[in-house]
């Protein structure tokens, strides 16, 4: 259990962190043009993240028992068909989450 000096170190570390990560693009590169290899980056980050979250969402689970995966899969389906249609990722994001913690929580496959 942390004390309280070393909660209050513990916060003014993160906030450190937090201060430097946003600043520092602006002290680097303030007064010039930023290099094309981190346009690269920038650009193409974001899917490769919720590519690596999606991988990572489906590691545990057991394709060859019941319920098959299939929660996962038909979130997903719902989620991409979602997006592609409406292309707002706040709402493909909740309505994905949401589809998925009713169809685990009232085990929507329990007769597979």
């Amino acid at each position: 259990m942390l004390d309280t000096l070393q909660m209050f170190i513990t916060i003014a570390v993160i906030a450190l962190a937090t201060f430097a990560t946003r600043a520092l693009p602006f002290i680097c590169f303030g007064s010039r043009e930023p290099p094309a290899m981190l346009s690269v980056i920038e650009k193409n980050l974001p899917p490769m993240i919720l590519l690596l979250l999606v991988i990572y969402c489906l590691k545990d689970v057991q394709w060859l028992t019941a319920p098959y995966g299939i929660p996962e899969l038909l979130t997903i389906g719902v989620v991409a068909g979602l997006h592609f249609w409406k292309r707002n990722a706040m709402l493909s994001i909740f309505t994905g989450t949401t589809l998925y913690m009713v169809l685990v929580q009232f085990n929507a496959f329990s007769f597979l």
